[in-house]
């Protein structure tokens, strides 16, 4: 059986994943002008196997979702022609695969996007993102993001795996984060936010009156049915998820009641606070995948800032904490509610 499959040393592999929720998982990034053809004739002992299981076996060196891609672009032949994923191979054919370099291999390229950089020092960096800005590059969004300015403004930060990011916001979700400027901070910071100690305050526009303050400890996994969106789940693959939230104020936009509330995350799940308020009743205003689409008009995004950051200086061990005022397109609609500045 002949098998031609790029050499090890053109592929380069991304960092290894951090076991953190918020990170993005990566993938394989193939750098080179060229990759070369693999030809395989497929023994008779993989009768009766689907071809995306086939070529994962024969071909190690990608993994299963790259050739299922590739399959469905037309990228894999089988005896010279274009087959499906799930097509039963018998043995005995002759399939031809033509590597193809990922979407992503730019992911992690400098680029000058501002930074509103709040605090700096040898170890940490805390960065005030603005809504509209994607964290970290993936599917649809492998340039312009802020992990791609961090390089920019610091090449260093290169050698730091996902260039110092421990956690995320969301494209639309103004705020507080901080960036690990060594690996040995970035270890201390993934750990401090497994063990629950970092402080992460955010201000939040809902629609609807909700009780004085409360806590949502409700689990939380990928949508059932649609995979754009999380949800409350008592499912085996669910979370842990946990939201103490405070109503700070209340107004009307319209004839619609709003309330500005307090979300304190103990824990920090993709779209957390957005799920669980929108599971008590009380979506964010602006939040057209959770909440009330035919409202958005109010708000051209959801609510939603990291206004308050805390914790334990990876180095020195003291407590620091920062707090930022809400953006001023968020001013305007509390004030629109009719609600005082905060």
């Amino acid at each position: 059986m002949a098998i031609n499959v790029i050499p090890k040393d053109e592929m380069i592999l991304t960092d290894t994943e951090l076991d953190l929720d918020e990170i993005d998982h990566g993938g394989e990034d193939f750098k080179g002008s060229t990759l070369q053809k693999i030809e395989i004739k497929l023994p008779d002992s993989i009768c009766g196997q689907r071809l995306d299981k086939v070529l994962s076996t024969l071909v190690p060196d990608y993994s299963r979702s790259r050739i299922q891609q590739w399959i469905e672009q037309g990228h894999v032949l089988v005896d010279g022609k274009v087959s499906k994923i799930k097509t039963t191979m018998l043995g005995g054919e002759v399939v031809q695969v033509q590597p193809q370099a990922a979407a992503d291999e730019n992911a992690f390229a400098p680029e000058d996007i501002p930074l509103n950089v709040v605090y700096e020092d040898d170890a940490i960096m805390v960065i005030n993102k603005p809504a509209g800005l994607v964290v970290h590059p993936g599917a649809g969004n492998w340039s312009g993001t802020l992990l791609n300015g961090i390089l920019f403004h610091r090449p260093a930060l290169a050698m730091v795996p996902r260039a110092g990011i421990v956690h995320r916001l969301d494209k639309d979700t103004s705020g507080l984060m901080v960036v690990a400027k060594t690996l040995i901070a970035q270890t201390e910071l993934v750990r401090q936010l497994q063990a629950r100690t970092v402080k992460r305050e955010y201000a939040a526009l809902v629609w609807g009156t909700p009780s004085s303050h409360g806590t949502i400890d409700a689990a939380m996994a990928r949508h059932t049915r649609d995979r754009l969106k999380m949800a409350v789940s008592h499912s085996v693959l669910a979370k842990p998820a946990i939201t103490h939230y405070d109503r700070l104020a209340t107004g009307m936009l319209e004839r619609f009641p709003v309330s500005l509330v307090a979300c304190h995350l103990e824990t920090g799940r993709t779209h957390q606070i957005r799920v669980h308020m929108a599971s008590l009743g009380f979506p964010l205003v602006g939040d057209t995948l959770y909440g009330k689409q035919h409202l958005a008009r109010f708000f051209a995004r959801q609510a939603l800032q990291a206004r308050k950051l805390g914790l334990i200086h990876p180095i020195s061990g003291s407590a620091m904490e920062w707090s930022i005022p809400l953006e001023a397109d968020f001013v305007e609609l509390i004030s629109q509610a009719g609600m005082p500045a905060q």
